[in-house]
């Protein structure tokens, strides 16, 4: 089990660049290495104040414990989070000059404080269309009790 520490979190999107796939080394259908993570309150709140959400269901425990989720849980948004936190440097996603061309979310169950989630990308399709050079991905996340938390798919336009 890896907690997520976003004091060490890595962004510099250059590092291990010449270790990723390029485009035509995507293979569709391949699965992207991923490693779990988990979710402390600390985690949670930052990410919702770091995005703006001021929403006290993020971060006051007292006040979360009043609705109907029955404490604190995550922002919807926090997959974009994840998406680079369960992936290593080494990820193709990660390519500094990727576009995204749009995507698609779904979400099912609330993350929480605690929560150790793991995610299962795979590449579904590349093609090229006016000289540009697409990815279409999928993305699926899901928590300790294998019950799904999120799901979405998206297509990004890679550097060549």
């Amino acid at each position: 089990m890896t907690i997520l520490d976003l004091d060490n979190f890595e962004t510099d999107f250059w590092k291990d660049v010449d270790k990723r796939a390029t485009w035509d080394q995507i293979i569709p259908g391949e699965l992207r290495d991923t490693t779990p993570v988990t979710l402390t309150k600390e985690v949670i709140a930052r990410f919702a104040k770091g995005v703006g959400e001021d929403n006290p269901l993020y971060f006051d425990e007292e006040y979360a414990k009043t609705t109907i989720y029955g404490g604190i849980i995550a922002p919807p948004s926090i997959h974009i989070l994840l998406m680079f936190a369960c992936t290593t440097t080494e990820d193709w996603m990660r390519s500094p000059g990727t576009i995204n061309a749009g995507q698609n979310w779904s979400y099912h169950v609330p993350i929480r404080p605690g929560d150790t989630i793991t995610m299962r990308g795979t590449a579904l399709d590349r093609f090229i269309r006016k000289d540009r050079l697409f990815a279409v991905h999928e993305n699926s996340f899901t928590n300790q009790h294998g019950e799904i938390v999120c799901t979405g798919r998206g297509q990004t336009i890679r550097p060549a």
